[in-house]
């Protein structure tokens, strides 16, 4: 919940390429409320019902009372307060019924105004005197069951019940007769206390109304870049058990340019496991490797895994004279020339994830230009599959990474100055992949994958886990207290 949140995909809807491989109602990203989440997110909202009930004014209350020697007197409550608010227990549970929050040995402090007037038969005239009264309200229960449900897409909260009930109340008068305190206590006590039930059931009905508009708007889909998001439009029903709330949501990458088809959102042909069940952490995020195959493949149809590489570190291999005892053909044909290695992957890179580690496979063709004056020459194509290790952590809400090269295996496919001698060529492609493939990439990497976490909320003590073809994070988080739209909201 959150300015709460990833962060945080459909490329089953792109119309063409290998983005184009996924059920487009299926779920691929799971998000799991732990109880502890909970009673993290009961704290936030208990603390949020306090304040909004400080300075809540209720409606003034009249009634007309006999008293005893006095007569029938006109009484009237007004100006009725709520300046002080105690909620020392709270609860809540969920189940498959829905989730109920409850508060118990609430106390509430009202400050009013009270005015009376009346008239005897041996006094004809009206006699009236006014004050001040404190009141206090104890032993209160306060309970509400909220029911919860995937609409369209989107979260929908409803209230299926809230009720409160006052046990005792106390008033405290400043001036009146001797009379009065009895009259008030019997005239108004009953009132009183529904006038309180009444006020809180009908403050925690209008929070609740503001939350579901709340959860209404979060955004269907999270930026990535300025050329993806991540589709985070929930499918499957809200999982309710008694001691956890999960949500499943597509999770796949889309190019921005390409609009979110209308889903079934229904399927329940595949359920995507939690990994953060046995965990004392808040929140449990599981993402299938198909979420990372699918950025993979959005970026490769989008022709972003082509470089044309003209700077190393280590210059001199971009000059034919570098390589005259490499490729000797290749500086005899094209002496001290300068050379360009145009890098193209000829297939999405296939991201595995098992229970030891997170690894990658790369396909690419590796073409090596001349250049002579304005003419690029191609004289040679090498193909390369490389093998790499990830390293995984989380930075803020944010899922970054890193790549290891583990090994790697070329071949050449083609050449225009003859035949190449491979075992020579690749200290070389070794050496450019460490010093300049694989930094390229772990620069991309390090900007993340943007976790579906409401804005305002951020992860805090993280735990990875791995599992045959799932990643899960299971962490705690914390609230911002400049979040003001989650606290307007709520």
């Amino acid at each position: 919940m959150a300015p709460f949140f990833v962060l945080f995909l459909l490329a089953s809807s792109l119309t063409h390429g290998y983005a184009q491989f996924h059920p487009k109602n299926e779920a691929f990203m799971s998000l799991l409320i732990t109880q502890n989440g909970l009673d993290f997110i009961r704290e936030r909202l208990v603390k949020k019902a306090i304040s909004s009930m400080i300075s809540l004014q209720l409606p003034n209350i009249e009634k007309t009372s006999k008293i005893p020697f006095v007569g029938n007197v006109f009484l009237v409550l007004s100006n009725i307060t709520i300046y002080r608010m105690g909620v020392p227990s709270s609860h809540v549970k969920p189940a498959e019924t829905g989730i109920s929050i409850t508060a118990s040995g609430v106390t509430c402090n009202l400050s009013m105004n009270w005015y009376y007037s009346y008239s005897t038969w041996l006094v004809p005239v009206e006699i009236s005197d006014k004050g001040r009264a404190e009141v206090q309200v104890e032993g209160m229960e306060v309970g509400l069951t909220l029911g919860l449900e995937n609409q369209e897409g989107s979260l929908k909260l409803k209230l299926k019940d809230c009720g409160s009930n006052v046990k005792d109340i106390s008033i405290k008068l400043d001036g009146g007769a001797s009379w009065l305190y009895q009259g008030l206590v019997d005239a108004f006590e009953d009132k009183i206390g529904s006038t309180v039930e009444n006020a809180i059931t009908k403050k925690l009905t209008k929070g609740i109304s503001r939350l579901d508009s709340y959860l209404k708007s979060l955004p269907k889909e999270v930026p990535v870049d300025h050329q993806t998001f991540m589709n985070v439009t929930f499918v499957n029903d809200v999982l309710l058990s008694d001691s956890s709330v999960g949500f499943e949501t597509n999770g796949l990458f889309v190019e921005r340019n390409v609009s979110l088809p209308i889903l079934d959102l229904y399927h329940k042909n595949s359920k995507l496991p939690f990994l953060c069940t046995n965990s004392t952490k808040m929140l449990g995020i599981t993402l299938d490797e198909v979420v990372f195959n699918s950025a993979s493949a959005v970026y490769y149809d989008a022709k972003f895994m082509h470089w044309i590489v003209d700077q190393i570190p280590d210059q001199s291999l971009l000059n034919t004279a570098g390589w005259r005892f490499i490729v000797p053909q290749l500086y005899k044909k094209y002496p001290n020339h300068d050379m360009n290695l145009n890098i193209s992957l000829s297939s999405p890179p296939a991201v595995e994830i098992t229970n030891q580690k997170a690894g990658a496979s790369i396909l690419a063709d590796m073409t090596i230009d001349v250049l002579e004056e304005d003419e690029v020459i191609p004289v040679a194509c090498i193909s390369l599959e490389i093998q790499g290790t990830g390293l995984i952590k989380i930075n803020g809400n944010n899922l970054v990474g890193a790549v290891r090269l583990n090994d790697f295996q070329m071949a050449l496919k083609w050449s225009n100055i003859g035949n190449l001698r491979m075992y020579l060529i690749q200290p070389v492609v070794w050496t450019l992949i460490e010093t300049v493939l694989l930094p390229y990439t772990n620069a991309r990497l390090s900007k993340g994958l943007p976790l579906p976490i409401i804005h305002g909320f951020t992860l805090q003590n993280a735990e990875i886990i791995l599992s045959t073809s799932r990643l899960a994070v299971c962490s705690d988080v914390a609230f911002a207290e400049s979040n003001k739209r989650f606290l307007y909201f709520i």
